[in-house]
């Protein structure tokens, strides 16, 4: 099973590694930096390079778990040749866009502080997401804007622990999002922490402080359901 260095440092842009494994549309290597999907956060994308010319800059579209194996297969785009079995390789993750995924990620944690009520689903893309709640009567945009950008603003450091299987399913109140379980099957469940503002079991790559999310606008609050509603969030200023 690939070492998933993100889950301790999501801050890592680049390992070496192993080619462990061809399929038909990429490969695994024994660790990487790579994210992904799962858990509403898309998968990460960059380039792979080796010292032959199978793999010199080549393209790295998606990432994704094999469910048979729990293999972290590197999809590589058409035009790029898959590397061979044992070839050593440079795993490197486009930066720029990891950083905003990190920073919407961790702003949805700070939207559950804002909006105190159960997650029913959410989604994360590049520079906006959303999740939906059960929630009877939502606030106004400006109001839950107000409070959602006090909570970024709070300094709140990030940190991580982690728990037991068996102590997450004693203390339900973890698991925030009915929808999308954290991932399990290893005997511990990673915590993420937010100063005092939030704790919650979450697989995902965030960043070190609320501070570095950055300004955040809600884009809309939509009825989807008799007590579902769906609140989704931007930043403030879109980056390239």
């Amino acid at each position: 099973m690939t070492k998933e260095l993100f889950r301790e440092d999501g801050y890592l842009k680049s390992c070496e590694s192993r080619v462990s494994r061809i399929f038909e549309n990429g490969f695994s290597t024994d660790q990487t930096v790579f994210y992904p999907v799962g858990g509403g956060q898309p998968g990460d994308t960059g380039t792979f390079s080796g010292q032959s010319e199978r793999a010199v800059g080549a393209a790295i579209i998606d990432c994704r778990k094999d469910k048979e194996s729990g293999d972290i297969i590197h999809v590589v785009s058409e035009d790029s040749q898959i590397p061979a079995v044992d070839q050593i390789v440079t795993l490197k993750i486009d930066w720029n866009r990891r950083y905003r995924l990190m920073r919407m990620h961790s702003c949805l944690h700070m939207l559950c502080v804002a909006v105190p009520y159960p997650v029913t689903g959410g989604a994360i893309r590049d520079g906006s997401g959303r999740l939906d709640f059960d929630l009877p009567e939502p606030p106004t945009r400006e109001d839950l804007e107000y409070r959602l950008n006090e909570v970024i603003q709070g300094n709140h450091p990030m940190t991580l622990s982690w728990v037991s299987e068996q102590q997450m399913n004693s203390n339900p109140d973890l698991v925030r999002t009915m929808s999308v379980a954290p991932p399990t099957g290893d005997g511990d469940v990673r915590l993420v922490k937010f100063g005092d503002a939030d704790l919650q079991a979450c697989g995902g790559t965030h960043v070190s402080n609320s501070k570095e999310i950055g300004p955040i606008v809600v884009e809309s609050i939509k009825n989807k359901g008799k007590q579902n509603r769906r609140i989704t969030v931007a930043f403030a200023h879109e980056e390239g």
